[in-house]
């Protein structure tokens, strides 16, 4: 009897096994053959002077370089907010908060936050950083105002990858031997000592995670940027915080919308160059990690 139910679980999961392969392996090929697809259509228009040239209504003469500008300036803007803010948080509820019921509400908010969708984060911003603060400078009569500026778009993209930062950040300080802090606080260094010079040292690397993660989410969306004011159509670089924007995903849309063939051509174009720069971001991120990694052990 014990034999016939091991021989019936062993041909189950033979057989889900071969399911789940079957299905993973399509997604690859469904995958290898739409990017196929848009190199086979784009790659030849990936030229420079698409990359330094601005949009135009004529496709064959529209180039890409404000929106990958706005896109670098939103990725750097949003990380240098959310970084120290999102450290922060994951350092001191990791290593010196001691309320149980107050880490545990805010644990469960942070990951709450980390799944909300990114068109809640664009409403928020539409409706806070675009209005609300526009609102609130008026009446102080401050020359500086936000509305669908650049400003609102890095405050809301940062908002979107605070909570990914935390929780990354958090698993990589569990990862540090508590044999390491223990010799440390024998040794009579303090926890903030031993946080700076052991936990943060070590767990450096892999808080690079949250880094490459955070440069994936902020290139690729849409909607949330859409909702605080990107425009489709910019034909000057953006000068200053206060002044209108466009990142690749939306320049991107933009173009998918045109109803002239051509424009098509330069979609795909536009595709590679989001792949091509996320690749670049992503792999130079991945390449310090594993040097830092490499110095560590």
């Amino acid at each position: 009897m014990y034999s016939k139910r091991s021989r019936q679980r062993i041909i189950v999961n033979n057989m889900v096994s071969v399911i789940m392969f079957v299905l993973s392996m399509s997604s690859i090929v469904i995958l290898a053959v739409i990017i196929g697809s848009i190199f086979s259509q784009g790659l030849s228009r990936v030229t420079w002077d698409f990359l330094t040239g601005f949009p135009s209504r004529k496709p064959d003469e529209s180039g890409i370089l404000p929106a990958l500008v706005g896109s670098l300036i939103v990725v750097g803007g949003a990380l240098l907010m959310a970084l120290p803010i999102g450290l922060a948080t994951a350092f001191y509820l990791q290593e010196f908060a001691h309320k149980r019921v107050f880490v545990e509400t805010i644990q469960t908010l942070i990951y709450n936050l980390a799944g909300v969708p990114s068109i809640v984060y664009g409403i928020f911003g539409s409706a806070f950083f675009v209005a609300t603060l526009k609102v609130i400078f008026e009446n102080l009569h401050m020359t500086i105002t936000t509305g669908r500026v650049l400003l609102a778009g890095i405050l809301t993209m940062s908002i979107l990858i605070l909570p990914i930062i935390v929780v990354t950040t958090q698993e990589a300080i569990k990862t540090v031997p508590r044999n390491l802090k223990e010799a440390s606080y024998a040794l009579g260094a303090s926890r903030v000592q031993t946080t700076g010079k052991i936990t943060a040292r070590f767990a450096f690397p892999n808080i690079l995670t949250g880094l490459i993660l955070s440069i994936a989410r902020i290139l690729g969306e849409t909607a949330p940027l859409l909702l605080v004011g990107a425009a489709g159509f910019i034909t000057f670089l953006p000068t200053n915080l206060f002044g209108s924007f466009t990142v690749l995903p939306v320049q991107i849309y933009s173009w998918i919308m045109r109803p002239q063939e051509a424009f098509q051509t330069t979609a795909a174009a536009g595709i590679i160059v989001l792949l091509l720069t996320q690749l670049l971001l992503s792999g130079i991120a991945i390449i310090l990690r594993a040097v830092l990694q490499k110095r560590r052990y």
